[in-house]
């Protein structure tokens, strides 16, 4: 057949629009990242939480199920995850449950967490997730769990040490040099690169006995351990004088620095030792997370404060305190001092700063109910670095969330901000407007239903 030269502009015409319209349907459908979320209901019949994982769809930022989630975290009570060896393995922690099978465990006896573990999974195609081999921390009752900055070395904060079952004016709190014969600790492990596997890194400063030439198998911390955050060569360790009788911990006032040799993953006591937290007008005493970001330690405080914030008196009913990090571990409350929590919200939990370090996003989970929560929500700031350390409030902020929110999250494109809700199983979407930070209604759906109350969320930026 012979083509006239309109013919052949408009067959031409047709291929290019079938080709524009086949790439414009591939943007589509382009997934930037996974998101993870791991959960305290049952996957079955068992006593084990789950892992749901969503794929992050670029252009709106919609979430859709990925094949073969939810599945079995391979423990009770789930409450930590991490990405660790360029994002092929995922970590859980499983704190388990008491002998009564409550996830509110503490302490030692009845009340103990039992059967906790650390659950290795292996990340396939399409953000699949096949669970590889178990490991277990040296303390009692695990909660907290994060990655050196190499992704070599794995640490997991166990509120009470070994010792603490039968605790003597000799044991390991006292060798160590704490001055007290009951304690935390910090269990780390090695991560191989290839396998994932976590071999245990032995404590070459204290002996496992007064006469004994062996090891500790962790490394002790204060008493009353209420979280924990690697700041580049030191870890430090929120901790407080409160005795715990529930889960989660809280009334931090104090931090303790250990210096950290990346080479070896050991952990050397500072000469600094611990450091009361201070906001400018007194003592710290309901901290309850450090976050490190940005250079920054932030700490997220649960007490009212009256401060001068961008030259206006401001009354909130939570803080948040920036500091320094020297590399010995000494902490300098930044210029700017305490900042205010937005006044209407409550029980800052979780912190993040953006990929581009202009703004700051603290999640509140406010008070324990159902529903309707007036005091969970997000705060948002942004950062002035010139000519010092500066924050203010972004623009109409705060910017709603679900019921107690858990975790705060940015996508790897940089586009969204995910945060998962306890208090009514759900996860919320917004957009992150580049040039001002508010937090936007997405196009599509911003709220999804979870199975189940959710404990800790990650994204991972590694897609097929």
């Amino acid at each position: 057949m012979k083509f006239t030269k309109f013919g052949k502009a408009l067959s031409i015409g047709a291929l290019s629009a079938g080709v524009v319209f086949g790439v414009t349907s591939c943007v589509e459908s382009y997934s930037v990242g996974y998101l993870y979320v791991t959960g305290t209901v049952t996957a079955s019949t068992s006593s084990n939480g789950i892992i749901s994982g969503y794929k992050i769809e670029h252009n709106t930022g919609k979430l859709y199920s990925i094949n073969g989630l939810p599945t079995s975290s391979g423990g009770a009570n789930p409450v930590r995850a991490v990405l660790g060896s360029g994002s092929k393995f995922l970590y859980v922690l499983n704190r388990g449950a008491s002998s009564s099978g409550s996830s509110d465990c503490y302490g030692t006896g009845a009340n103990e967490c039992q059967n906790a573990n650390i659950v290795q999974f292996v990340v396939g195609g399409n953000g699949v997730l096949t669970s590889e081999e178990t490991f277990y921390s040296q303390g009692l009752n695990p909660f907290r769990m994060l990655l050196d900055s190499s992704g070599s070395y794995l640490f997991v904060l166990d509120h009470d040490s070994p010792d603490n079952a039968n605790a003597s004016s000799g044991d390991s709190c006292m060798r160590a040099g704490l001055k007290m014969t009951t304690c935390g600790d910090i269990t780390v492990f090695k991560i191989d690169g290839t396998t994932g596997r976590l071999s245990l890194v032995l404590n070459s400063a204290v002996s496992a006995s007064n006469s004994s030439s062996s090891y500790l198998t962790y490394f002790p911390v204060p008493a009353n351990p209420v979280d924990f955050v690697s700041a580049g060569n030191i870890i430090l360790t929120l901790f407080g004088s409160n005795t715990p009788t529930s889960y989660p911990y809280t009334g931090g006032s104090s931090v303790w620095p250990y210096n950290y040799t990346s080479s070896t993953g050991q952990l050397t006591v500072s000469a600094n030792g611990s450091q009361t937290l201070t906001n400018g007008n007194g003592n710290v005493s309901q901290a309850n997370a450090l976050v490190y970001a940005s250079n920054v330690l932030y700490v997220l405080d649960n007490e009212s404060v009256t401060t001068t914030f961008n030259h206006s008196s401001v009354t909130a009913l939570s803080q948040i305190i920036p500091y320094t990090v020297s590399s010995a571990g000494m902490l300098q409350i930044e210029p700017s001092g305490v900042i205010p929590d937005d006044a209407t919200l409550s029980n800052p939990i979780a912190l993040m700063v953006d990929a581009k370090g202009q703004y700051v996003y603290v999640a509140n989970q406010g008070n324990n109910t159902t529903g309707n929560n007036p005091e969970s929500g997000i705060a948002a700031y942004y950062i002035t670095t010139s000519p010092s350390y500066q924050l203010s409030y972004v623009a109409d902020e705060p910017f709603g969330s679900g019921s107690g929110p858990q975790c705060i999250v940015e996508d790897p494109s940089s586009q969204y901000i995910f945060e998962a809700n306890q208090y009514d199983s759900t996860i919320t979407g917004r957009v992150i407007d580049p040039n001002s930070g508010e937090l936007k209604a997405m196009r599509s759906t911003g709220t999804y239903t979870l199975s189940g109350q959710p404990s800790w969320c990650l994204v991972d930026g590694r897609t097929d």
